[in-house]
């Protein structure tokens, strides 16, 4: 198990010093870049069969032990570790980061991406991966940091030498945002190493801020919680997300929705919820109140787009709803209860699998037409999906009634857990005031059911008529890189212990001080 972690957290960046060196000549196939997107799905692969073993091995009897941990003193004069471990917080996390990154890597020796050479391309794609993975599995606050930043430059490379119509300006603003966050977030993790003396996440939780006095908590949270909220993203910190969503490649957009900000609610989990809780419940009403916001705002920017004449991009409008839909998982975090925790982190996984599928979705159907903006889509050159592309059309619309939390699909019970938890808050938090960031949040699904619905009724229905040529449908390649996604939205939805059995004990744990 140990060997397993190490592996699958180290094998993406040997693979991607791999993947820029010349193949070897029985290797080559077709061509070298044929070579090197082979050898992308081949290390990413390997990784999922790392995390799906780590899966099976992994001691579901107590998920809120630390298990495949690895412990070595790596600079310690600053009493820096390189300690990894998992448990039922990040067991599905690292499983999803390695499933997504796998389908995206298989996607592209399909579909090669157009720009720059591929050998560049899968070696960003391996380094962003192994800074992800990291960051779910480390358990030392100055690793955590250096893992965060490592898939920082990556993304921007992937958006700025890969992306569509105004990519440079995109990528731009993502690194500056998401850099300005980390310089704060950095001085508020080494203000709790050195006043607790340990940088260990571990005993850090276990402490559960008695070694920290209040005044400290509540700047930490405030430093650490601005970086993480940037790359959550949350309102009003979410500007960069639209611009980069809409210049980022399919495989790009799939990544950073899938898998990135999920790195920022983790780390609101992981370290903040443990390590400062005085500091956290000072903040909580803040941080409901913004996330109610974000869940009404994305909503209501989706909405304006969805709108006929308004010239809305459909990746842009996928986007403004990864707002609303982390807005729930900061909700059910603000909670700091085991029900609003569970619920977000359901919601995280749901919000990776159908969004990535949507991101998919909407790369195919823009490559058919040419275009992402609504208004061409619904007109005389589209409509009628169904007609044109019926599989194709039929997975859009599950995605989207997946991703409006129809019962019986994962997008349901994360926000149903998150609107539970902020119902009956933590002791000592304002019952009134969650209840009216409830009421607020539910009121956001009714208008994320009404863009949704818009959306689909644009693009899949319309008239049928004769001199509208059929659109390629569905291809191998595609249900092949699709279907697990798929199944695993269904499979949440209607077996949620499956994954709530995981989280809870290691929730339970965290929010009682590191006490199973």
């Amino acid at each position: 198990m140990q060997f397993l972690l190490a592996f699958a957290v180290a094998a993406p960046l040997l693979g991607a010093v791999a993947a820029l060196l010349p193949a070897p000549p029985g290797l080559k196939g077709t061509g070298p870049d044929q070579a090197v997107l082979r050898h992308g799905v081949t290390v990413t692969g390997a990784v999922l069969a790392a995390t799906l073993l780590l899966a099976a091995g992994f001691d579901h009897a107590h998920p809120s032990k630390m298990q495949a941990t690895t412990d070595i003193s790596w600079i310690p004069a600053l009493h820096v570790r390189i300690h990894l471990g998992i448990d039922g917080i990040s067991l599905p996390l690292l499983v999803l980061t390695a499933l997504l990154t796998f389908l995206c890597a298989l996607h592209s020796y399909f579909k090669p991406p157009a720009g720059p050479s591929p050998k560049a391309f899968v070696a960003l794609v391996l380094v962003l991966e192994a800074g992800t993975l990291a960051t779910f599995a480390v358990l030392d606050l100055v690793l955590f940091f250096l893992a965060f930043e490592t898939v920082l430059i990556p993304m921007y490379f992937l958006i700025a030498r890969w992306g569509g119509a105004g990519r440079r300006a995109a990528a731009w603003k993502f690194i500056l945002y998401t850099l300005l966050g980390s310089v704060v977030m950095l001085l508020g993790l080494l203000l709790i190493g050195l006043k607790s003396g340990t940088f260990d996440m571990v005993a850090l939780a276990t402490d559960n801020g008695r070694g920290l006095t209040t005044s400290v908590q509540v700047i930490a949270v405030l430093a650490i919680g601005i970086g993480l909220a940037v790359k959550t993203p949350m309102w009003p910190l979410h500007s960069w997300l639209p611009d980069a969503h809409t210049a980022a490649p399919t495989v790009g957009s799939v990544l950073l929705a899938g898998v990135l900000l999920k790195m920022g609610t983790y780390g609101f989990v992981r370290i903040l919820l443990p390590v400062a809780p005085d500091g956290m419940h000072t903040f909580a009403p803040y941080l409901a109140a913004f996330a109610a916001v974000g869940v009404v705002y994305g909503s209501l920017a989706c909405l304006a787009l969805a709108r006929p004449g308004s010239k809305g991009d459909l990746k842009r409008l996928i986007a403004y709803s990864s707002v609303g839909h982390m807005g729930f998982v900061l909700l059910g975090i603000a909670s700091m209860t085991p029900t609003g925790v569970n619920g977000a982190l359901f919601a995280n996984i749901a919000h990776g699998l159908i969004t990535g599928l949507l991101f998919f979705l909407v790369g195919a159907v823009k490559d058919r037409y040419g275009t992402a903006d609504l208004d061409t889509l619904a007109g005389a050159t589209g409509a009628a999906l169904y007609g044109r592309a019926p599989r194709l059309g039929a997975l859009l619309a599950f995605a989207a009634v997946a991703s409006l939390g129809l019962p019986g699909l994962a997008g349901f019970w994360g926000e149903m857990l998150a609107l539970f938890g902020s119902f009956a808050p933590a002791d000592g938090l304002s019952r009134p005031a969650f209840l009216t960031f409830m009421a607020i949040a539910a009121f956001g699904t009714l208008l994320t059911a009404a863009y949704m619905l818009i959306v689909v009724r644009r693009v899949c229905m319309g008239e049928k008529r004769e001199e509208r040529q059929r659109l390629a449908d569905v291809q191998a390649y595609e249900f092949a890189t699709w279907t697990p996604l798929v199944a695993l939205t269904v499979l949440a939805g209607l077996w949620p212990a499956a994954l709530l059995g995981l989280t809870d004990p290691a929730v339970q744990k965290l929010l009682a001080g590191g006490k199973s």
